[in-house]
């Protein structure tokens, strides 16, 4: 018996089989789950060749996360396939050159506009269009982080948008939890994927971790990760909501 037999997933955020969402996805399968991917604009067939190298292929629906009539058509097909949803996860993130690489003074509000809406409004945008479907299961909401709680070199306005987007967390948390909803976030190390390789100055990050964390880091270790993921996604965490859970090496925990 794995442990999300028989449970219905969304998983947002997978571009390659190096996304971290990827691996969630894979395990969740693995693990007894049905699994929908989504995909957002050019991207969307490169979602769709990828969603084949899952252990069951499976399905993409289109999701740009900043179009509410998307939401709700995706809503409307998860309504018709399943009836509810059981677990959400939102592995979404994107800011424009602009706001990244050591520019925090330059960056102009049209950029950051765009960094706000996909990395943090985003997440209330998707639970708040899933919440019907959620409700009947009494299901979770997962998101993907790095940690907000300082500042990091290079990256400037995403790190902003991350903070907004784990303050988004509580207040879903807040807002939901009368519905039997729970709304977490993993706050992972770094992890090699396509979306760190855009991040100017990326291996600063690596070098950090790999000296300090306590248990060290392996920048390639997409599995811990998902596996903390998915135990969130699952029913082993039934009054847990609001939370931070903390996946790498220990490195949060570390003074200088």
């Amino acid at each position: 018996m794995g442990l999300m037999d028989g449970k219905k997933l969304l998983i947002t955020g997978v571009l390659t089989d190096a996304s971290l969402a990827f691996e969630v996805a894979k395990l969740a399968q693995l693990e007894g789950a049905e699994v929908v991917l989504t995909g957002a604009g050019r991207a969307m067939r490169l979602t769709e060749r990828t969603a084949r190298k899952l252990p069951e292929p499976c399905d993409v629906l289109a999701l740009d996360v900043t179009e509410p009539a998307e939401i709700e058509a995706v809503a409307a097909e998860l309504a018709d396939r399943w009836g509810y949803v059981d677990s959400v996860l939102h592995a979404i993130g994107f800011a424009p050159e602009a706001c990244l690489g050591g520019n925090f003074l330059n960056a102009e509000w049209e950029d950051v506009s765009v960094a706000l809406h996909i990395s943090a409004y985003s997440l209330k945008a998707l639970a708040g269009g899933l919440q019907p479907l959620l409700a009947k299961s009494q299901g979770s909401v997962v998101g993907l982080t790095f940690d907000a709680s300082v500042a990091w070199p290079v990256y400037d306005w995403m790190g902003v948008a991350k903070a907004a987007f784990e303050s988004t967390a509580r207040y879903l948390a807040k807002s939901m939890g009368p519905d039997g909803i729970r709304v977490n976030l993993v706050s992972a190390g770094p992890i090699r994927t396509m979306a760190a390789k855009s991040i100017p100055g990326f291996s600063d990050f690596e070098d950090a971790w790999e000296k300090r964390a306590p248990m060290g880091w392996d920048v390639h270790d997409q599995d811990s990760v998902a596996r903390t993921t998915l135990a969130l996604m699952s029913d082993w965490f039934p009054m847990t909501t609001g939370e931070i859970v903390h996946v790498d090496g220990g490195y949060h925990a570390m003074g200088a």
